[in-house]
């Protein structure tokens, strides 16, 4: 079981998606948390919670189809940067942080290849 998902962990961008899922979701819940936490809730709501779930989104296609990874990254940079401006800070900056992070994982990551058996 340990081997299985360690095989499956490094066979995609595992860390670069996680870090996008985690930015995704914290960008999100911003604008979902009570009114004295958030600096201004007005229109900011509905794009955060856009970017959040696109971010979101790419950090799990990241996982499952890591063939478009490189897609999956610059998308992820753009919404992690365009949250800056839009999103509260982009999630107080930390979720903008985190994002450019993960997208730039994902899309720096290469697919190790096989190792071939030795020939006789």
């Amino acid at each position: 079981m340990l081997l299985t998902w360690r095989r499956w962990r490094t066979g995609r961008p595992f860390w670069g998606g996680l870090a996008a899922v985690v930015a995704g979701a914290e960008i999100c819940a911003i604008p979902l948390a009570p009114l004295k936490v958030m600096l201004q809730q007005g229109i900011a709501g509905i794009p955060s919670v856009l970017m959040g779930l696109v971010m979101i989104l790419m950090g799990l296609s990241a996982w499952f189809a890591p063939h478009y990874r490189g897609l999956a990254g610059v998308l992820t940079v753009l919404c992690a940067a365009a949250a800056l401006v839009m999103s509260n800070l982009g999630g107080f900056l930390i979720g903008t942080v985190i994002g450019i992070l993960g997208g730039s994982m994902i899309f720096a990551w290469q697919p190790t290849g096989v190792a071939e058996p030795p020939s006789p």
